[in-house]
Parts: C-alpha cells; sequence; structure tokens
C-alpha cells in the first residue's frame, strides 16, 4: 500500500511516533496484570507527576470525549453547570457527552476574544441569575491550546482562575494540545496547570503522536475520588492498559512530546509566514500553536481541495483551518503554499503532489 499524503485537516491524521512505537512494541512482550496494575502504568503515572512536580492523580482513557466528559462529571452535580467557550470542543464536538455523563448539567456559554475566555465574562455569567430556578454554575472549563490556536499565559490563566475561585468554580482544562502550548509557552509545565489554579487537565496523547489514550490528571487529588469507578461504569477501563500507558513512556521519558509539538508548531509558522506574503489572503487568528485559520473564499477553498488538500471549515461559512502536525514535513507546507499561489493568482495548473 502506497504511503497516503500528509494532509491539514488534523493533526488525529499522523502516525505514530518513533518513541510511542518503540515502547509499544517493548509493552507487547510477555504477560503484565491487567487493569492498570502494571509497571508500565505505574511508570507512566510516575513521569506526568515529574512533568508537573506535583504529587497527583492520573487516569488514562482511550480518547478526548470520554476524558473530558468524565472530568467534568465528577467536579458537578446534574443541578449545576459549566462554563466554557461558545466554541469549546465539549460544547460544538462531544455530541452532549458532558452533559450525558453528569446526569445533565448545563453548559453556560462565554463570549471569546480571539479563542480565549476573560475573567470579566466568567463573572458576568455567575452573577447573571443566582435563583434557585437556574443551574448553579460550578465548573470553568478551559481549552489549551484555544479552538482557535491562541494560548494562555500563565499570568492569563492565574487571573481568569482566581476570578472563578471567588464564584466558587472548580477548573477543568481541556489540553487536547496542552503540548503545543507547552512547546511556545517554554516554562515548566506547573506555571500553566496547577500553579496557575486548574484543578483538572485532560492531557491530549492522540494529537502529540500516540495512538491512541489520554491522561486525566487531578491536581487536586480529593476531586478524584472514585473517578475509577467513572471509568469503569463509562468503558474506559482498559484490561490492557498497559498499551494505553506504554506509549506515554515513550514520549515522556526524554521529552519528545514537547520537541515533537515544537516541530508541528513550527511547521505552522512556516505555512502561516508563507501565507502572509499571498495577496488577498486573511488570517482570523494569530498563530500561537500548530494550526493557521484563514478567511478563504468558497472558489479558493473548492480549488485547494479539487488538488487534493483536505482541511476544515472551522468558523461560520469561510473560515477555514490548516493543522500542522508532529510529523508534517517542510515540503509538503511548501506544496500547499505553492497551490495556495496557483489558485489565489487564478491559474489553471494542476498539482504535482
Amino acid at each position: 500500500m502506497d504511503k497516503p499524503p500528509q494532509q491539514f485537516a488534523s493533526d488525529n491524521y499522523a502516525g505514530i511516533c518513533p518513541e510511542a512505537w518503540d515502547a509499544l512494541e517493548m509493552a507487547r512482550h510477555g504477560h503484565a496484570p491487567a487493569y492498570g496494575d502494571d509497571d508500565w502504568t505505574n511508570r507512566a503515572s510516575d513521569l506526568l507527576r515529574e512533568v508537573f512536580e506535583t504529587d497527583c492523580e492520573v487516569f488514562f482513557t482511550f480518547n478526548g470525549t470520554a476524558a473530558n466528559s468524565l472530568a467534568l462529571a465528577s467536579l458537578c452535580q446534574s443541578y449545576h453547570s459549566i462554563l466554557c467557550s461558545q466554541v469549546a470542543h465539549v460544547e460544538t464536538d462531544e455530541c452532549g457527552a458532558p452533559e450525558f455523563f453528569s446526569n445533565g448539567t448545563k453548559i453556560l456559554l462565554l463570549p471569546t476574544e480571539s479563542g480565549k475566555i476573560r475573567p470579566g465574562s466568567v463573572a458576568e455569567t455567575v452573577l447573571r441569575r443566582k435563583d434557585l430556578h437556574f443551574p448553579k454554575p460550578r465548573v470553568l472549563s478551559l481549552t489549551q491550546a484555544t479552538e482557535t490556536g491562541t494560548i494562555y499565559g500563565p499570568n492569563e490563566l492565574r487571573e481568569i482562575t482566581e476570578t472563578a475561585r471567588v464564584h466558587g468554580l472548580s477548573v477543568h482544562m481541556d489540553g487536547a494540545r496542552f503540548a503545543n502550548a507547552a512547546a511556545t509557552l517554554g516554562r515548566p509545565p506547573r506555571e500553566f496547570t496547577w500553579e496557575a489554579g486548574v484543578d483538572v487537565l485532560c492531557f491530549g496523547g492522540t494529537k502529540m503522536g500516540l495512538p491512541v489514550g489520554e491522561a486525566v490528571v487531578f491536581f487536586r487529588k480529593s476531586l478524584a475520588e472514585e473517578f475509577a469507578y467513572r471509568c469503569k461504569q463509562a468503558g474506559q477501563l482498559a484490561s490492557k492498559m498497559r498499551f494505553l500507558a506504554a506509549p506515554w513512556v515513550g514520549v515522556l521519558t526524554d521529552g519528545a512530546w514537547v520537541r515533537h509539538a515544537a516541530h508541528a508548531n513550527a511547521m505552522a509558522e512556516r505555512l502561516f509566514q508563507g501565507l502572509t506574503q499571498i495577496q488577498g489572503l486573511r488570517v482570523l487568528y494569530p498563530r500561537q500553536a500548530n494550526s493557521v485559520f484563514l478567511d478563504l473564499p468558497a472558489t479558493t477553498a473548492e480549488s485547494l481541495r479539487a488538488r487534493g488538500w483536505k482541511f476544515y471549515n472551522f468558523i461560520g461559512e469561510s473560515g477555514c483551518r490548516f493543522m500542522c502536525a508532529w510529523d508534517t514535513e517542510p515540503s509538503t507546507v511548501d506544496r500547499l503554499l505553492e497551490d495556495f499561489r496557483l489558485v489565489t493568482s487564478g491559474s489553471s495548473a494542476t498539482s504535482t503532489d
């Protein structure tokens, strides 16, 4: 089978990074205790504690929807509400799973600026109503990096989490692309997680080169009470847990998770810089992680797709997202840029890809 061409629709398109694959290959041999009582799972959990420099509770799930939904359900009751961005994945792309696993907790949407929630909107939403007839706000959910590819700095996070604390909210972080944020910030992860007021992080593994698996990291350990039961009930307790955990050992042992994320970010910057040189293209958001958002006329988008490129319409009818992955090659970025130049200049030449 021929190797499929690289694309820009999602970093989920990418394969398994070498470090994760090597660890998985090592883990496949012999017998090991089931349901997480194995050395691989223990080692992966300890490595995450080393990364965050704190004694945290760690659980592994198959995917991000389960990680987010179960984590949020552990923070609230059915009569509570969850505050999140109007474009948050937990609102737009998880098929009601957060509401389902929390037995009906309501999601309240907040406006954003370049994808970021501001403290004022949190306070305004909490104070809007405080009567018994309204679901009581209990959780603030942030995304790092945001759905529009922007990144909260440590000071921004502290400001917003302090507002959350004043109003009695726990703080959940959807870190599907947490590695990309870490690569950009270049600071110890503790500074933009638990030290900044985050209670639980759903740390994305799939998008940073793992075959499958996300880590749910409880910095406030009391919130993790009976979380294992939630995982079991939701079908997220892997019998052969070592195959979820081993790839984490591979990427965490020598910092491959940050290196691969930095490469993805660099490829997005290469794309961003090239696009800014093409007349008539409008970038929608700052490039801070591994994505570039453009306002593309329908004819331009159709022409690119006709030349074999895959990417998502993400914001409205003309907002398109181009996502780079851990393995995106510079030559792939350059071919896309060349096709952009051709279709925006009106050329009828065909792609060589």
